[in-house]
């Protein structure tokens, strides 16, 4: 079965848009490595060299003065399994038929019945990992999959080892060893999850040196539930004390809250790991002279978790961005993203908006993989962008969650062209403009000030949901 689905994906990258190599100094050399780190959840402020004064990322912030760090970086969805679902295939989840977390929230007893979609990445579409192993790359995936279950994890999906990842959406076990991870053995009593996995990837890597490798490193972390770092916890609690204001402020979203400050130390605790284990690669990479031949990316899944019930506390704060994790506000799906290109260290910042589909065929592209022929990318290479460019050939993202969620937000979608943000909720029919230039929280509603813009971005998010397949929630006829 699985060989007739390997022909098939491989009959499927015939004859279609195909991405072209211009280093032609590297088409006779070593091919770059490439490691990707994806954190789960981690918010747009939640580093220091974003922005945060409570939690601490030496590491990352050192890390940003030999990297491209984009200010206006997005997720390909406000919850996790779509946008890994856009990172492996280069395409919307609406495309792929992933729109909500797998298996999702889908309510009977709201105004909306959310559509069905998938509850894995089909087997026919196309990885990242796969294009790469099918050019020699030594594949390793280590963390979080939640892309599917059985028959359908990372090694059916083109990667030669898979430590970690299934169908959980978060660690079943917890962050300390025993694990409760089919896909992981147990360590040592008191391991930590967030080590375990930099360990892996590091062990991977000494053992792969001599050939070109992928490693998609996805950590756990920063998901729920909050399991403080103890070797950390201790030093933000202390940190928590100098604080003016050491106390949890909300403030009113729709029929939720959110956090505006950053003041839980378990959270912090966990960040400081996440960083420090990222300096041991980066560190380990040096050691063995790989580093100025690898390709790094460091991004997050979605916005960080923010966004709650009125009664709940969630655990970090990405103002001034709206709301969380969830939500198709800024502060939902607009996440930190670093990324070095082989044989540069150098500091750019770039604002020109980007998002997790683009990975696809800036990896391709840096990895001078000639005449790929890929069907319906919707994403864009950045290698434009990562040379020093201001901008690419794109007008505007799309973002379609269909969905309820635990975060209070209702089914709907969103569009961003240049400065203009227009969200669309299907429960209620309303829609809200933005100016992003202006208003970077999004406090300020245009739309009736701006008719016309309204009608220009809507027909263009139609056109774009319906080239895309997309599935629209269905009015609940039980409802009362």
């Amino acid at each position: 079965m699985i060989n007739m689905i390997a022909k098939i994906k491989l009959l499927s990258l015939i004859a279609f848009l195909t991405i072209s190599c211009n280093r032609k100094d590297l088409q006779n050399e070593k091919k770059p490595n490439i490691v990707f780190v994806l954190v789960d959840d981690l918010g747009w402020k939640d580093l220091g060299i974003y922005g945060s004064e409570f939690y601490e990322t030496p590491n990352l912030d050192q890390f940003t003065s030999e990297s491209v760090m984009f200010t206006n970086a997005y997720s390909a969805s406000p919850v996790c399994s779509p946008t890994r679902a856009s990172i492996m295939t280069g395409k919307y989840p609406s495309r792929v038929g992933i729109t909500d977390w797998i298996p999702g929230l889908d309510p009977k007893d709201r105004k909306l019945l959310g559509p069905q979609d998938l509850n894995e990445l089909p087997l026919q579409e196309v990885t990242i990992a796969e294009v790469l192993k099918r050019n020699n790359y030594k594949t390793f995936f280590a963390g979080k999959w939640h892309l599917g279950d059985s028959g359908y994890f990372p090694e059916q999906q083109g990667f030669d080892l898979n430590f970690g990842g299934h169908h959980m959406g978060q660690p079943p076990g917890g962050y300390y060893s025993p694990y409760n991870n089919p896909k992981l053995k147990d360590g040592p009593d008191g391991e930590y999850l967030t080590d375990r996995l930099t360990n892996e990837s590091i062990k991977f890597i000494e053992e792969n040196s001599e050939n070109p490798f992928f490693v998609y490193l996805s950590y756990y972390s920063v998901h729920t539930p909050i399991e403080a770092n103890k070797k950390y916890v201790g030093k933000f609690r202390e940190k928590l004390k100098t604080l003016k204001n050491s106390k949890i402020e909300k403030l009113k979203e729709h029929n939720g809250s959110t956090v505006q400050n950053q003041v839980n130390p378990e959270y912090a605790s966990m960040v400081y790991s996440l960083d420090k284990n990222f300096g041991r690669l980066i560190s380990k990479l040096k050691k063995l002279d790989l580093y100025d031949n690898t390709i790094i990316v460091f991004t997050s899944d979605n916005g960080g978790l923010s966004t709650l019930s009125l009664n709940a506390n969630a655990p970090t704060s990405i103002k001034p961005l709206r709301a969380g994790k969830g939500w198709c506000y800024e502060g939902g799906i607009r996440v930190p993203l670093l990324i070095k290109q082989q044989g540069k260290s150098k500091k750019v910042i770039s604002d020109f908006p980007v998002v997790s589909m683009d990975f696809f065929p800036t990896l391709l592209e840096l990895a001078c993989l000639d005449n790929i022929p890929i069907e319906n990318i919707d994403g864009k290479s950045l290698v434009p962008l990562l040379n020093g460019e201001n901008q690419i050939d794109r007008e505007a993202i799309f973002w379609h969650f269909p969905h309820y969620h635990g975060s209070m937000w209702t089914p709907g979608s969103a569009i961003r062209k240049g400065k203009w943000k227009l969200v669309e909720f299907y429960e209620t029919g309303e829609i809200e403009l933005y100016n992003l230039k202006e208003d970077l929280s999004e406090k300020n509603n245009l739309s009736e000030k701006y008719p016309e813009k309204v009608k220009e971005l809507k027909t263009e998010l139609e056109i774009f949901l319906d080239k895309t397949n997309a599935k629209y929630p269905l009015k609940n006829s039980n409802y009362n």
